[in-house]
């Protein structure tokens, strides 16, 4: 446990007493030269940092016209001040996302407005010196990029986009975040977020295939780099590595194995993920999707197939195609992309899975909505989808399921607390107090319903709940995979699960019998 104070549980959800300066200091350790020259960024700041960080500012407000839009449009009207998970957990004013924007709205003003230029004082205008520099990477990576301040905003101000457009300007200056571009520069060299080389994945997919033929007597397949199959699986890489990630991963080879779906990951881009969207880079976001489209046209496939994975799936959904497609050499019969939870529940519907809920019957669950999931994109063919679809899955895995407060779900999600790129221990205490929105939701179902596990289909929200469940008394191993469910309870043609349903005969003529 880390040297900090974790919230309370609030008896009613109020709006916190302020703190001022209560998460001020340096922010995340900063990146540097070797992690930045090969994003495009200088990787120290320059002399003429200020000139550099006004003309990029200059370029994202003409590029982006809704980024002027929310300098010029905000209302001061408190709707969004404890709407965030990091104020209520924090205390911090500045971590209202109001104050947030306005850290750089104030040099907006300076510098970009006819009353800022001239009457700076009238209009809290500010000049940009190296310490607001500094408070800007502080409280701009105390910001998960989640948006739900959005939702109740009457403007419809993204705070989310203001913070990528700070991160932009501040690594344009050599002022980023080491996480962040260390990930990203792993991915350019290595082709995954963790850096697992191509002969490190092919071993772990080996042994998948052995665990899984040993539990079910199935010989299901986890290609990788296999050419002329149906699907290429783009999966975060945390579904290669560890619990409950790579329950979820076992669970999409059944799937798919079940439904006659051959399919393969890529050395070359086994990583769904892209951080080019934390760090508000256009380019890298762009880079890093093309390692996609390369992946599909070499292994000469018909459909891309996204894992469990909450921000890969708003760029895969929102933005892929532009980024880089067309992709008009794919079958467009299917989804393009295509959710492995579209896949699951539109098998569930036509009859071609068997479930056996009973294999979950130790469970009672619940399930959190990833915030880029639920407000930024959609699942199926119909708005809320993306809702509707994961608990479906989970409802047909298991017998039972509780919804946490209707206040905390859906499109009015609480995040995770490490979205973003905050995922980082050097932020350790920001997740923690962020996360306890989430784990005051968590706990009321918990006590009232009796749930004992909370499922999640973003690689973020698991890692950051494995880390931080304990801090507000509950397992580590609380967290699953939605597919980690359905793993358990899926009947697959000719396993040892259906001869046990059916009472089918086993090799030495031994009947089991039926129940």
């Amino acid at each position: 446990m880390a040297d900090f104070e974790t919230p309370k549980f609030r008896e009613y959800p109020v709006v916190p007493q302020i703190k001022p300066d209560a998460m001020a200091g340096d922010g995340p350790f900063v990146s540097r030269a070797e992690f930045d020259t090969d994003l495009g960024y200088p990787g120290e700041l320059p002399e003429n940092w200020k000139e550099k960080t006004l003309d990029k500012m200059q370029d994202l407000l003409g590029r982006y016209r809704s980024l002027q839009v929310f300098m010029d449009s905000c209302i001061k009207c408190g709707a969004c001040t404890d709407k965030c998970h990091y104020f209520i957990g924090t205390n911090d004013p500045k971590n209202m996302p109001v104050a947030r924007q306005d850290l750089m709205r104030k040099v907006y003003r300076r510098y970009f407005t006819f009353a800022g230029k001239y009457f700076p004082g009238l209009v809290g205008a500010v000049d940009l010196t190296e310490d607001v520099l500094k408070e800007w990477y502080n409280y701009y990576h105390q910001c998960s990029e989640c948006r739900r301040c959005s939702v109740f905003c009457p403007m419809g101000i993204d705070t989310a986009e203001v913070t990528m457009a700070a991160r932009e300007m501040l690594a344009h200056v050599g002022y980023a975040q080491k996480y962040s571009n260390q990930i990203i520069q792993k991915v350019y060299k290595i082709g995954n977020n963790l850096g697992l080389p191509g002969p490190a994945l092919k071993g772990i997919l080996e042994d998948l295939e052995e665990e899984v033929e040993e539990d079910t007597g199935v010989p299901v397949k986890y290609h990788m780099d296999k050419e002329g199959v149906e699907a290429l699986l783009m999966t975060p890489s945390a579904d290669f590595f560890a619990e409950p990630h790579i329950d979820g991963l076992i669970g999409y080879g059944k799937v798919l194995h079940e439904l006659g779906i051959t399919w393969t990951v890529s050395s070359k881009a086994s990583e769904a993920a892209n951080f080019g969207l934390f760090i508000g880079s256009y380019d890298n976001m762009q880079r890093i999707s093309m390692r996609i489209r390369e992946a599909a046209i070499e292994l000469k496939v018909k459909r891309i197939i996204f894992g469990e994975c909450g921000h890969a799936w708003r760029v895969a959904y929102s933005f892929l195609n532009t980024l880089a497609g067309p992709f008009d050499f794919l079958d467009q019969n299917y989804p393009i992309p295509q959710h492995i939870l579209e896949v699951t529940y539109g098998a569930l519907q036509e009859g071609k899975l068997r479930l056996n809920k009973e294999e979950n019957d130790h469970l009672t669950m619940t399930f959190h909505d990833s915030c880029n999931v639920a407000r930024a994109s959609r699942m199926g063919n119909k708005p809320g989808g993306q809702f509707d679809i994961p608990r479906a899955v989970i409802q047909a895995a298991c017998n039972n399921y509780v919804d946490m407060d209707s206040d905390t779900i859906k499109d009015a999600t609480f995040c995770c607390g490490g979205g973003g790129g905050i995922l980082t221990d050097d932020l350790m205490e920001l997740r923690v107090k962020g996360a306890l929105p989430r784990m005051e939701a968590l706990r009321q179902v918990t006590e009232e319903s009796g749930v004992t596990n909370i499922a999640a289909i973003c690689a973020i929200c698991k890692s950051q709940f494995t880390k931080t469940l304990p801090y507000y008394g509950f397992e580590m191993d609380a967290i699953m995979s939605v597919h980690q469910l359905v793993s358990e309870a899926i009947v697959m043609t000719g396993s040892e699960q259906e001869k046990e349903l059916d009472g089918v005969e086993d090799e030495e003529g031994t009947k089991e019998p039926e129940e």
